[in-house]
């Protein structure tokens, strides 16, 4: 008997939101489950990658949350297609409201998992948001920090500055009458100099493989720039982020530096898993990947969310 999964709704202040909940296998409504909420990548949608370990989850016996950002997908929001990190991290925190209501989801035994920059939006939620017991991040991602430094990390923060300086103009712009403009989250067109991990998230995203009608590949330039650059995900880990928590990634990804960054900073009981061969986009939905982390995941979970833990544990 296979796991079940239902659309659902729920509120994240004035804002609807759009979910997918899946229920274990002979699901019993009377029952108590632990929850674990999944938090989609930039640019992706809950039909995406986040479903896919919330389904899996599901199977090991979680009732799993995958969901749709505010302003994006098939949840509400003013304006569309804006990347708001604030905005982001208030999603988890909805999220964790949502499976806290629900009669068969222990509120004491609440977990979440994020991939890519969805990772990191869960890492910056859990230093404020101990509900969240224990977290997994997949492929993470510093959403700032990585716009500011390059996919690989190499530039220093003042590289953003010329993009700013375009932002500060084309805001002028808008201001004056200018239609809104946009920028893709995964290159349209790669070429030569376009690092692996995005060569293999145009294949991800814009092609048959996992395309979807709702992950449109576009963002607000003026309204997100300005607030993805001086996000930082990572934001006081060391004192504040004090759960359990799991990070993944693979050997071979150029986001590596990003989890190899919060394993060294963070000062609660931690794990990192490398795993050899793995790109930063293998983890989405490449089998051998993505079942590696979900097995480290649900052993991780069974372990920090079990009946009785506490946060000493």
């Amino acid at each position: 008997m296979e796991h079940s999964v239902e659309a659902i709704t729920f509120a994240n202040g004035p804002i609807s939101m759009a979910g997918n909940l899946y229920l274990p296998a002979g699901f019993d409504p009377n029952g108590s489950y632990a929850g674990v909420v999944a938090v989609h990548p930039g640019g992706g949608v809950k039909e995406q990658t986040a479903g896919l370990y919330a389904s899996k989850l599901a199977e090991q016996g979680f009732v799993a949350l995958a969901f749709d950002a505010s302003f994006q997908g098939a949840s509400g929001g003013e304006p569309h297609h804006l990347e708001d990190p604030a905005a982001r991290v208030e999603d988890v925190r909805a999220a964790v409201d949502h499976l806290q209501s629900l009669a068969y989801v222990d509120a004491e035994r609440v977990g979440a998992i994020g991939v890519c920059a969805g990772g990191g939006y869960l890492v910056n939620a859990a230093t404020t948001d101990y509900r969240i017991k224990a977290l997994t991040t997949v492929s993470a991602v510093n959403i700032g920090t990585s716009f500011r430094r390059n996919w690989y990390g190499t530039d220093s923060d003042a590289a953003a500055v010329p993009t700013l300086q375009a932002l500060a103009q084309q805001r002028t712009a808008e201001a004056q009458g200018a239609e809104p403009a946009y920028l893709p989250y995964v290159p349209a067109e790669p070429d030569e100099a376009t690092p692996r991990d995005l060569v293999e998230a145009h294949d991800y995203y814009l092609t048959p493989r996992a395309q979807h009608p709702n992950a449109k590949n576009k963002f607000l330039f003026t309204k997100s720039v300005s607030r993805i650059f001086t996000f930082d995900a990572f934001h006081m880990v060391e004192d504040l982020l004090t759960q359990p928590t799991l990070i993944v990634a693979g050997s071979e990804a150029g986001s590596l530096w990003m989890s190899t960054e919060l394993h060294g900073r963070v000062r609660s009981p931690k794990k990192l898993v490398v795993v050899e061969g793995g790109t930063h986009m293998d983890f989405y939905d490449v089998p051998k990947y993505v079942d590696r982390a979900v097995e480290e995941a649900t052993s991780f979970f069974r372990e920090h969310l079990a009946a009785g833990v506490t946060d000493e544990s």
